[in-house]
């Protein structure tokens, strides 16, 4: 016999997704998942004819509140700020390469960090249309607007992400080659290794919020990027180890010190080369990776 629970956890990865991609932060992704349990418990099941289109309702609308109530704080930020790390594995659960190739591209950070631009209404729009596929008129009964509303939205969101999205490569099999090459060189001392690895205009990217070292404003170029590298790797961390697992859609580098995780490093890949070097260093934000 099917429970009410069955129901809800056979939907909660897409529950999660949805309020990720709409709040880029996994603990406020949660917490609205787990409002949204609340509100599917004790509704009226004579009501619910789709059960997933009702909980994905519910879930984009707490998540729309939230993001409100976020920016309605205005709150400031030390440094450069990237989403939290997501922990993303599809498994067997999306077997179309174009679908996956399409979810992972929204969850990414490039995207994420664009999104943040948007207004509440505009990302989830953006979110259910471009990452889930909604139709419009599914859209716009969830969000309570008109359809044409929703298509507007829809336009604006789609040409703000486009114009300011970097430009980059999905090929997870290149972006894990070189995250190892540039773990080899970086750790190894090869500066000349490393140089040969970052693009002329590469960017690093570095999200400590005050708590950990690192640049409080974005670098550019290849000698100021490389030459941060050398000088971040010979000051070391205490008890370094290294794990690739997929985090935000594509391969990523956690650097633990101890058993606890210090930071962690994801490259956005163009023409062979390395585009875009994120670095996660806010405390905050590794917590969730300490059992991964």
């Amino acid at each position: 016999m099917t429970t009410d629970i069955d129901v809800f956890e056979e939907h909660r990865p897409v529950l999660l997704g949805v309020a990720y991609r709409m709040l880029g932060r996994v603990a406020d992704a949660e917490d609205v998942v787990q409002e949204a349990w609340l509100r599917w418990s004790g509704a009226d099941r004579t009501e619910v004819r789709e059960p997933r289109g009702y909980l994905v309702r519910i879930t984009t609308r707490l998540a729309v509140d939230r993001l409100r109530q976020v920016k309605a704080r205005g709150e400031t930020y030390i440094g450069p700020w990237l989403p939290e790390p997501y922990v993303t594995d599809f498994g067997d659960t999306v077997a179309d390469t174009a679908e996956r190739a399409v979810l992972a591209d929204s969850v990414s950070l490039a995207v994420l960090v664009v999104l943040e631009s948007l207004s509440p209404l505009e990302r989830a729009v953006f979110v259910l249309r471009e990452a889930f596929g909604y139709p419009y008129a599914e859209i716009a009964a969830m969000l309570e607007r008109g359809e044409a509303a929703v298509r507007q939205m829809a336009g604006r969101a789609r040409k703000h992400v486009e114009e300011r999205r970097p430009r980059y490569e999905v090929d997870p099999v290149q972006r894990r080659d070189l995250t190892e090459r540039f773990l080899a060189a970086a750790t190894g001392g090869d500066i000349e290794g490393l140089m040969s690895l970052l693009a002329p205009d590469v960017r690093l990217v570095g999200d400590s919020g005050g708590k950990a070292k690192a640049p409080l404003r974005v670098l550019e170029t290849a000698d100021k990027v490389g030459r941060f590298i050398v000088g971040a790797t010979r000051k070391g961390i205490p008890a370094p180890s290294f794990r690739f697992l997929e985090l935000n859609g594509g391969p990523a580098l956690l650097v633990l010190s101890g058993d606890k995780p210090d930071s962690v490093f994801q490259l956005d890949v163009l023409d062979g080369r390395i585009q875009s070097l994120y670095i996660i260093r806010n405390p905050d934000k590794l917590r969730s990776l300490s059992a991964v």
